[in-house]
């Protein structure tokens, strides 16, 4: 890989804040932007705002044309390989040729077997390629997208809130709320950004949630998904009002449920939910980002399935104390330290009174 300079990097770094403008959007696709330089200036930016419209190659090129520069001998600097595949729009590579761009600079390949091989396509037509700069940066912007195309499921986001010592409610099922104000439009932040929002049955019995974006300004409304083995979701339950729901069972459904539901049975060998099978049911209908929020129940059997990827940590400055008294975020403990489950700390930060903690689930070997 070549040495970027400095300038490359904050070429770069404009097309990943590009990008992310894409964030609760682009999906099912990737959050990609594009930023066209020529004789040291951006003469040209763009992103990819939601599928089936232009991507962010395409945009920036237009926006070239409307601010009155010529695009050749230019220099793209976008945060994915160009699209090389008719899909629901032409491929970039074509336009980025037909457009006399010298040279191309992706962040990162294209997980996507249909549409990769885009950098042969610009080399053969004589265009220099790079790729790599600020890959990390790329990736963690489209963990979700490359999980889909690369693993067959969702990358899944676990999200909890609790006291200093890991409490996320009395025994008596109250908790609203441990955490402040701003923790919890943080929340609903991430929860904009999600494909599908996750919860289990139980939390719905007890909390009867919503389970959709109203705290921050949002453009569409995440599929809400229930992890019911008996189905037992009440038809009146908060959750299926307007339909946009899946209700995962192990059996049959319940024929009160809503029109607008969509249920699936997936049992596995113990007659519980198989959730191996539900995520990759998600990721048919084209889920890239799966939000958690559930109860003790689902949160283990998930992290014990390896199925977590993040942890989303609201922590509020408050102690619950005794054990019997307070409701765990995670339900058991260990026989041996061995058995523990490694993270990789990302991120750390105040939000509001509260303090966030976003953590990997660190691979083997780490």
């Amino acid at each position: 890989m070549s040495a970027f300079s400095d300038a490359d990097h904050a070429h770069m770094t404009r097309a990943l804040e590009l990008a992310a403008r894409g964030l609760d959007t682009a999906t099912p696709n990737p959050r990609v932007g594009c930023v066209l330089v020529k004789d040291g200036m951006a003469i040209g930016e763009g992103f990819h705002a939601r599928a089936g419209l232009p991507h962010a190659e395409i945009n920036a090129l237009v926006d070239v044309k409307s601010r009155g520069h010529d695009p050749r001998g230019a220099t793209a600097f976008v945060t994915l390989e160009p699209c090389n595949h008719e899909g629901r729009t032409p491929p970039c590579t074509d336009a980025l040729v037909a457009a006399g761009i010298r040279r191309v600079v992706a962040a990162m390949a294209d997980p996507n077997p249909e549409a990769r091989h885009g950098t042969d396509r610009l080399r053969e037509a004589g265009i220099a390629v790079e790729v790599g700069l600020m890959e990390r940066e790329a990736r963690e912007l489209n963990a979700g997208f490359i999980s889909r195309k690369t693993r067959g499921r969702p990358w899944v986001r676990l999200k909890v809130a609790a006291s200093l010592d890991g409490r996320t409610a009395l025994s008596s099922g109250e908790s609203q709320w441990i955490t402040g104000e701003a923790a919890r439009a943080d929340g609903h932040r991430f929860r904009a950004r999600a494909c599908a929002i996750m919860t289990g049955v139980g939390t719905v019995l007890a909390d009867d949630p919503q389970l959709t974006v109203r705290d921050v300004a949002n453009a569409r409304q995440p599929l809400r998904v229930i992890v019911d083995r008996h189905a037992e979701t009440p038809p009146a339950a908060r959750v299926l009002a307007g339909g946009h729901a899946l209700i995962a069972t192990a059996g049959n459904a319940n024929a009160a449920w809503p029109p607008g539901v969509t249920t699936v049975a997936l049992p596995d060998a113990d007659g519980r939910v198989d959730l191996v099978a539900l995520l990759r049911a998600l990721a048919k209908r084209e889920i890239n980002e799966v939000h958690v929020e559930a109860g003790a129940g689902l949160n283990g059997a998930l992290l014990s399935a390896a199925l977590v990827d993040e942890l989303l940590l609201y922590l509020a400055p408050c102690v619950i104390g005794d054990p019997a008294r307070g409701i765990a975020a995670i339900p058991g403990g260990l026989a041996q330290l061995a058995d523990r489950i490694s993270l990789e700390i990302h991120d750390v930060a105040r939000i509001g009174g509260d303090l966030r903690v976003i953590a990997f689930i660190a691979t083997k070997g780490d």
